[in-house]
């Protein structure tokens, strides 16, 4: 027993059917130096307290369920290691800037509704017969937009928004990011269709590039460069269509 290592973990509690507020709670579980956040809260649902919910999937940093504040930062509780918290507490809500369904389950209503009015899709005018083969793509095509293909929807960037928390009309980082990609990429023409979302006051106009989005993003995918390429096409053909109207089809 001397030899065991043990790790505080405080969870934020939300059980509607039995408070009306969120109330904290704190466990007490056996350190593992090669466990994961997720590892202990797991470990607190199969031995300790099978109450506590929480959504987790791949618990490989692909699915993307699984993300919560970590010591007030948006993590992957897949990926935060607990050895980086020893001995310290650790303490873990769901993510803010999100209605709480419970525990650390958040509704997630408003992303999807925000990422579907982007239309995160290839959009054709018109669809060749599938005996013409493949929509072929160069590698430099491949590689304008690849990086902000790597999104797994976690929704870690708009609990680090400053924007989203206080303007929730504001589509957001990762919604915007999922746009620009299709709109770069060699083999879809919606870009038109997506602009009247990405482009309006509560699109891109609305960041005001504080980069949190960015910073937080396991995948590197920089939602907030995304917004600033997304704020200069958009810019640059406004300005071409006013000089050049005639040759502004695009």
């Amino acid at each position: 027993m001397s030899d065991l290592r043990t790790i505080k973990i405080t969870v934020l509690r939300y059980r509607p059917e039995e408070e009306d507020e969120p109330t904290e709670q704190t466990y007490e579980v056996e350190f593992r130096d090669d466990w994961v956040v997720l590892d202990a809260l797991n470990h607190i649902k199969d031995h300790i307290d099978g109450t506590l919910s929480f959504r987790w999937s791949c618990r490989m940093g692909v699915c993307g369920s699984c993300g919560m504040m970590v010591n007030g930062e948006p993590k992957l509780t897949c990926a935060a290691m607990l050895r980086d918290y020893y001995p310290n507490e650790v303490r873990v809500e769901p993510l803010v800037n999100f209605p709480i369904v419970r525990d650390l389950v958040t509704d997630m209503t408003d992303f999807m509704d925000k990422l579907k009015a982007v239309k995160p899709w290839i959009i054709r005018e018109e669809e060749k017969p599938v005996s013409e083969g493949e929509y072929l793509q160069t590698p430099d095509q491949l590689k304008d937009y690849k990086q902000f293909s790597q999104c797994i929807n976690c929704m870690l960037c708009y609990a680090a928004c400053p924007v989203y928390g206080l303007e929730h009309d504001f589509v957001g980082p990762a919604a915007i990011a999922l746009g620009h990609r299709y709109n770069l990429d060699s083999r879809d023409e919606g870009n038109q269709q997506r602009q009247h979302i990405i482009a309006s006051k509560e699109g891109i106009w609305e960041c005001t590039y504080v980069g949190e989005c960015s910073v937080v993003c396991p995948k590197h995918v920089d939602p907030a460069e995304a917004i600033q390429q997304t704020k200069v096409a958009t810019t640059t053909n406004r300005l071409k269509s006013l000089v050049m109207p005639w040759g502004n089809k695009k």
